[in-house]
């Protein structure tokens, strides 16, 4: 019996140690953003490289999106995305002229990332820094699932948070001018 015992204690102090980094990892992430929030400052590299900041997309509605190319629901998302694209680019809004997808991938392998932003004919704004769940944007947007996204106004003023499919439609169509 008390060998029983001394193997469970030893089984969890060895199990605490073993998720220690899981949680001191995630103790650096920040909350997740809410309505009213503003949101942090980004800038991550471009497929080609360059550095594209969220600050360089402000006076335009901005769907900040979190996806990557190993996210079935995320790769399923992008025709929705692509027709909302299309449909609200270049209209006027209640707040802001225009309207960007700033996509944020979570991936950590540049050639998947690249071959699923090519097979999914994404034409809109895409920036990763190629490090999977340790990403500085999953950090400080305190991202925690896939797909995830973020409607910002013309400020960088989170004003919906988590849109998809019908729910994103109705949102924008709403803002419109």
């Amino acid at each position: 019996m008390m060998v029983r015992v001394n193997r469970l204690l030893l089984s969890v102090f060895l199990l605490s140690f073993s998720t220690l980094p899981f949680f001191a990892n995630n103790a650096l992430a920040q909350a997740a953003l809410t309505v009213g929030d503003k949101a942090p400052e980004l800038s991550l590299p471009s497929p080609k490289g360059d550095s594209v900041s969220l600050q360089s997309l402000r006076g335009r509605v901005v769907l900040i999106d979190f996806w990557a190319s190993w996210c079935a629901p995320c790769i399923q998302e992008q025709p929705v995305l692509a027709a909302i694209y299309k449909k609200y680019k270049h209209r006027n809004f209640k707040s802001g002229k225009g309207f960007e997808i700033y996509g944020v991938s979570l991936d950590n392998k540049k050639e998947r990332w690249l071959a699923a932003i090519k097979k999914s004919k994404i034409t809109w704004t895409q920036v990763s820094d190629l490090k999977f769940w340790n990403s500085k944007a999953a950090k400080i947007y305190g991202i925690e699932e896939l797909p995830y996204n973020l409607l910002i106004d013309e400020n960088g003023t989170v004003i919906a948070v988590n849109l998809h499919g019908d729910e994103m439609e109705r949102t924008l169509s709403e803002l419109v001018q």
